[in-house]
This record gives C-alpha cells, sequence and structure tokens, in this order.
C-alpha cells in the first residue's frame, strides 16, 4: 500500500509551496535568523514543497533532507530543487517522517506544522533532537490561540477539539521552556499570511472543480469552496496565531 495524506489536502494545496500560513518573506526572515553558512546540513519532517529547504540552499548553500508523506507535494519539491539548481545538494523522502532520524547528526532539524508525526509538541521536539548535533537548533512551526474562541462551535472551526489543543502564545513559550529549550528567535504569521495560505486554497480548489467536475471528489471540493471563506473569515483569522520557533537545548 502506498503512504500518501488524504487526497483533499493534496487538492487544496496543490498550488502551493509552502503548506503553513507564512508568506516567502517570513520564511526568508527565519533563514535569516539563523545565521545559516555553507555546508550545514539541515532535516525537514513534514517537508511539504519542499520551499524552506530549497530556498535556503539557493540562498546560504546548506545542503539538507526533506521527509513528506505526500506524493504531489515531494515531486513538487524535486521540481523545485532542480528549478533552483540545488538538487545535488538536497534530498527529497516520499515517506511517513514519523520516527524519522538522520544516520549523520545536523545543523538544524525542523518540522513546521506536523507535530503530530510524534503526537505532539514534546514528542516532536524528542524525535528532532535524536538527528540533531550538540548545540544545533531546532525549529518547531505551531499554532497558537490569539484570543479565546468563545464557545466549542468556534474552536471546532479553528480545527481544535478542545481549547487545550492550542495553548496562548505566553503558555507555548512555557512549554518550550519546561522541555529544557530556550527560545532563541520566533517569526510569527500575521492575519495577511493567513490571507495568503487560506485565499490561495480557494482559487485552487476552483480551478480543480472547473477542470474535474465529475469528479469523485467534486461535490466535497465544492462544499469546502462554498463554505470556507466564511469560515476562516469568523473564525482561524480572529482566533488562531501560527509562528516558527527557534530552539536551543539548555
Amino acid at each position: 500500500m502506498t503512504i500518501d495524506i488524504p487526497r483533499i489536502f493534496s487538492i487544496r494545496e496543490s498550488g502551493h509551496r509552502i503548506h503553513n500560513p507564512f508568506t516567502h518573506d517570513k520564511l526568508a526572515t527565519v533563514g535569516q535568523a539563523l545565521h545559516l553558512i555553507p555546508g550545514q546540513q539541515l532535516l525537514d519532517l513534514g517537508s511539504g514543497s519542499g520551499e524552506m529547504l530549497c530556498t535556503w540552499a539557493r540562498d546560504y548553500g546548506i545542503s539538507g533532507v526533506g521527509v513528506d508523506m505526500s506524493i504531489v507535494f515531494s515531486n513538487q519539491a524535486h521540481a523545485r530543487a532542480i528549478e533552483l539548481n540545488v538538487a545535488d545538494r538536497l534530498q527529497f523522502i516520499q515517506a511517513d517522517a514519523a520516527g524519522y532520524v538522520t544516520h549523520q547528526p545536523v545543523d538544524v532539524a525542523a518540522c513546521l506544522g506536523a507535530s503530530w508525526i510524534a503526537g505532539g509538541v514534546a514528542g516532536t521536539i524528542e524525535l528532532l533532537s535524536r538527528s540533531l548535533r550538540p548545540g544545533g537548533l531546532i525549529l518547531i512551526g505551531e499554532p497558537y490561540w490569539r484570543q479565546t474562541p468563545p464557545n466549542q462551535v468556534a474552536i471546532e472551526a479553528c480545527g481544535a477539539t478542545t481549547l487545550d489543543d492550542f495553548k496562548e502564545l505566553p503558555d507555548q513559550l512555557t512549554e518550550f521552556s519546561g522541555l529544557g529549550y530556550d527560545v532563541v528567535e520566533m517569526v510569527l504569521a500575521d492575519q495577511n499570511s493567513w490571507d495568503r495560505y487560506q485565499g490561495a486554497q480557494w482559487l485552487t480548489m476552483r480551478k480543480w472543480l472547473d477542470a474535474n467536475p465529475d469528479d469523485e471528489m467534486a461535490e466535497e471540493v465544492r462544499e469546502l469552496l462554498h463554505a470556507e471563506p466564511a469560515r476562516y473569515a469568523r473564525y482561524t483569522r480572529e482566533y488562531v496565531g501560527w509562528g516558527v520557533f527557534v530552539l536551543q537545548q539548555r
């Protein structure tokens, strides 16, 4: 059986290069903040379409490995590496990132928006640490509550099951500290970057529907396109933040 993500996610985000509410400018800001130097090695679990590794390989001369379950996104990552002339320094593996550990320690180990691979923040940090050289940096991308949702309907509309699924930003930073890590940098999404992430999905879905009206997924995609703009504007945009946090073990 081939490992892959649910098809609906491939349809919704097939037009994305970054599969999180981050603009290219914010991703570049993280790279600048890390003071990367040529020859450093990175690991990216849940690497999506490979934009982080590919652009940082181009801009900073790093090498690295990306692991992602999606066939569509992994193919896009390979194509992006070729486009930016960095394919000789990057490896993209289409596989389940859960439990993946590199053979040689890396300088930076990242998981942006996929901490479910190891059961949450604590488990993902522990997994990343197994690939990290002493003194290396962990990057973790996580949602947090910008403000407390007023009721259970709002909580679920934000993609959570209970209020405890996300933390408020100070509490998220406290959790990192409690796990034995200093937070040495952070770059946060804003509502504009959320708009760019979510809004681009609507156009992708509409184009897909126009090209695939008889597909077995067409009804589900049509329902999403009908409901999601208002749901997003009413709930996610107001209540959910997202950030990339840079950690270093004490």
